[in-house]
């Protein structure tokens, strides 16, 4: 399955905090919305256009593609780490990383 949309950027969560961009950091650990790209021929309970969640780092690198509809960054994921599904593109992204923030520095 092919995804692109995929939010590595600050965020909005629905409650209205804005949080800062936290890739590439242990603060990043979390799941994360995509728009399904393209579908596999056996795959018959998720359409393309839908929205899922997938589970943290169950995602290739990026690959950036012009389809004639814009430029779009696309990854490959597994069903099998799919959490959740929208047929809308959800509003606010209220996952928060449980993961501790080890590249902090200590400041005393």
């Amino acid at each position: 399955m092919l995804v692109a949309d995929m939010n590595f950027k600050e965020r909005l969560t629905t409650s209205g905090i804005y949080l800062l961009n936290d890739d590439g950091r242990t603060a990043g650990i979390r799941p994360r919305w995509a728009q399904v790209y393209a579908i596999g021929p056996e795959q018959q309970d998720i359409r393309v256009g839908q929205w899922i969640m997938v589970a943290h780092g169950r995602w290739t690198r990026g690959v950036k593609i012009d389809d004639g509809t814009g430029e779009h960054v696309i990854r490959r994921i597994d069903p099998k780490d799919i959490l959740l599904l929208s047929d809308e593109e959800p509003g606010g992204d209220d996952t928060i990383s449980e993961a501790t923030l080890v590249d902090s520095k200590e400041r005393w």
